[in-house]
């Protein structure tokens, strides 16, 4: 991806708001998949457009596909080997729910069900019903060889989005794709002899979509939230117990990112959208020197995330490898408030002075398409994000 001494370039998480008449569509992706797909090209053309009337360096397809179903839903569509089955009582579930060390902590919170209104998205935390969520009935489990049979799915992705980019030199394309953890890790494997097989056959499938990605010319960013989530899925663990469950995730999706690449792979982790309080999530100084193990040259992480902003800080004792790039987040999903210019530049300030600029780019704290009120907000908080990276460049070179 490309590199700047110019001025600080600037992109996002990936989710962005859809067209209304897409957004319709979207209602019934079964009984609409026809005009869907005919509708597909123009409606990520229209976010394009969007993302570079707003600044945006490096964008993507709006992550319209994926936006039908739950963040990994998209998956099940193109990975078989996976089955919902009825929950055994008698086999112990193989980790907790969303949020446990916060649920342990902010149990009135928990059971008025506000968790599950998102951040700001459809669903208004002051107009949602209080009710305790409903207990699942059924889990996934992988009963079968897991294998990637989204060629054709993918191959729609990228032919929408260097169409959209097409006649644009100045700007480069993403298309996000699930990390392994996020794409495997929660189900329960009853198919392959131990859990490494497992994760390693969830890698190896995976690796198709990078590689259609990458091999088409367009950035892959890997989307592993649960590189800092399964904090809370583990909650008894101490920090030396989940570091070194995540030197096997390292290892695991390493796998899947293996001969690809490395200057078209971006990784992004977070710490989970969920309106929550967030006061157990992992600190960043515990796992961001196993974050740098991920062959990737960018990495992108929350540093909005007022639980998270502090720790630009870091990188005063992390040395960043020659080639990598940071891609804070300088605007954020967990709030409809738009940042000021003035803050995006301090926050990229912050990590120009400890990585240089050339080695920072502006991002957003998670996609926000979905978890932000309305697209006018989104595309201010983008339009935010660019005028603040402007401030920052024009201060850097100023020195």
């Amino acid at each position: 991806m490309k590199r700047s001494t110019d001025h600080i370039l600037t992109t996002h998480g990936g989710n962005l708001p859809r067209p209304a008449a897409f957004e319709l569509l979207l209602a019934d992706p079964v009984g609409n998949a026809e005009e869907l797909e005919r509708g597909l090209p123009d409606a990520v053309q229209y976010v394009i457009d969007k993302q570079i009337a707003c600044g945006v360096d490096i964008l993507n397809d709006g992550e319209y596909v994926k936006a039908a179903v739950a963040y990994a839903g998209y998956i099940r569509s193109r990975v078989s080997g996976w089955e919902d089955l009825p929950i055994d009582a008698n086999i112990p579930p193989k980790r907790a729910g969303v949020g446990e060390r916060d649920r342990r902590d902010f149990p009135g919170f928990y059971e008025s069900g506000l968790w599950l209104s998102g951040a700001g998205g459809p669903v208004r935390p002051g107009f949602f019903k209080p009710g305790a969520p409903a207990v699942p009935t059924r889990e996934r489990v992988c009963t079968a060889p897991i294998t990637y049979i989204g060629q054709r799915a993918i191959a729609q992705d990228i032919e929408a989005l260097q169409r959209g980019i097409a006649g644009k030199p100045d700007v480069e394309g993403f298309i996000a794709a699930l990390g392994p953890l996020s794409a495997g890790a929660g189900a329960r494997n009853a198919h392959y002899a131990d859990e490494r097989d497992y994760m390693m056959a969830v890698a190896d499938a995976m690796r198709e979509e990078y590689k259609a990605i990458t091999d088409a010319g367009l950035i892959v960013q890997i989307d592993e939230p649960e590189f800092a989530t399964s904090w809370m899925f583990y909650p008894d663990w101490s920090v030396d117990e989940y570091r070194r469950w995540l030197e096997f995730a390292v290892e695991v999706i390493n796998h899947g990112l293996r001969d690809l690449p490395q200057e078209q792979i971006r990784f992004h982790m977070c710490w989970g959208s969920g309106h929550r309080p967030h006061v157990h999530d992992i600190e960043f100084r515990h796992i961001a020197d196993l974050l740098l193990k991920v062959n990737a040259q960018a990495y992108s992480f929350e540093a909005s995330n007022v639980r998270h902003g502090h720790e630009w800080r870091v990188w005063e004792d992390l040395k960043l490898p020659d080639g990598k790039i940071l891609v804070p987040g300088v605007v954020g999903h967990a709030t409809d408030l738009v940042e000021h210019p003035e803050l995006v530049a301090e926050r990229l300030l912050n990590f120009a002075s400890l990585v240089g600029m050339e080695n920072v780019q502006a991002g957003t704290d998670c996609g926000i398409g979905s978890r932000v009120g309305h697209e006018e907000i989104v595309w201010a908080k983008l339009k935010a994000m660019s005028d603040g990276a402007a401030l920052a460049t024009r201060r850097l070179k100023g020195k």
